[in-house]
């Protein structure tokens, strides 16, 4: 991994809010097979999930770069969680179209569809952004756009074949 970047930096790395939402869409393609949540349930597993991963990632992230018999620093700690906490953030409009869906109208399958549909849409665009601040070219932002819809494609087809 590379050097995580001050607070002050402009970002370009959007790994988490790409990262967390594949994994928001993960737990949605597969909540239907554990049998019928309620929707509170639902939004509670895509919160839980998010921020056991970030704590996941944070701690990883921590291990990983720490130099030999060098303890964490509070600062440290606190840069590295705030770089990983897209995570946990991508894992919020899922979960708000969750707990809006019964104001929509929508049973509890529409409303998983609802919010896997965002979950990857929203996968797409921090890709997508993520490619356009570092400067990358028209034919890039494309492709990583691309990559990133057919990432969510094929858990989009996970569901439906799950569902079945």
């Amino acid at each position: 991994m590379g050097r995580i970047s001050s607070p002050d930096e402009a970002r370009t790395d959007y790994a988490g809010a790409v990262y967390g939402s594949l994994l928001a869409a993960s737990v949605l393609a597969t909540a239907t097979t554990l049998g019928e949540y309620p929707r509170l349930e639902l939004v509670l597993v895509l919160l839980v999930t998010g921020l056991v991963f970030w704590a996941a990632h944070v701690y990883a992230r921590l291990t990983g770069e720490r130099p030999v018999g060098r303890p964490w620093r509070r600062g440290e700690i606190r840069r590295v969680a705030l770089h990983e906490w897209p995570i946990v953030q991508a894992a919020a409009l899922p979960a708000a179209m969750v707990a809006v869906s019964p104001l929509l109208g929508l049973d509890l399958n529409a409303t998983e569809w609802l919010a896997l549909g965002a979950a990857v849409a929203q996968q797409v665009f921090w890709a997508s952004l993520g490619a356009a601040r570092a400067g990358a070219r028209r034919g890039q932002m494309i492709a990583e756009g691309a990559v990133n819809l057919l990432l969510g494609l094929i858990i989009v087809a996970a569901k439906a074949a799950l569902s079945h």
